[in-house]
């Protein structure tokens, strides 16, 4: 794996070598998840072909579905127009995205006005959490 690769170049990395990653399923466009990567999850990734991110609590490489086995097999790359974000487009082993044990991260749905209003989980869990980790 070449992480001084030419093409990871043209990515606008942050003061932490960190760029923020949408992982959005092929096929429905349902936006999955959020996160981070740095050059060397990145390179990981196209080496791969599934999603390896970092993870900025426990300041290590996360390969997704490690643990859970919902791995992302990636479909396609994209770089936003600033250069400054990056887009998978990604099949989602298990149906399961989010730690919740839900399809996607963004579960929770703004009900309301402004001065009352709530969030309301609208994603059912698809599996308990305790029997997807160890």
């Amino acid at each position: 794996m070449n992480i001084r690769a030419a093409w990871l170049n043209k990515v606008k990395w942050d003061e932490h070598g960190l760029v923020p990653v949408i992982a959005q399923e092929a096929g429905s466009n349902d936006v999955l998840m959020f996160a981070w990567m740095n050059r060397e999850a990145l390179a990981r990734t196209v080496e791969l072909g599934e999603a390896v991110y970092w993870s900025r609590s426990r300041k290590k490489l996360w390969h997704k579905g490690e643990e859970s086995g919902h791995i992302q097999k990636v479909h396609e790359i994209r770089l936003d127009c600033d250069e400054d974000v990056v887009l998978l487009k990604v099949e989602q082993v298990g149906k399961i995205a989010c730690h919740t044990g839900r399809h996607s991260c963004f579960y929770q749905k703004f009900e309301g006005a402004a001065d009352n209003g709530t969030w309301e989980a609208v994603e059912p869990v698809l599996k308990d959490p305790e029997h997807i980790y160890k």
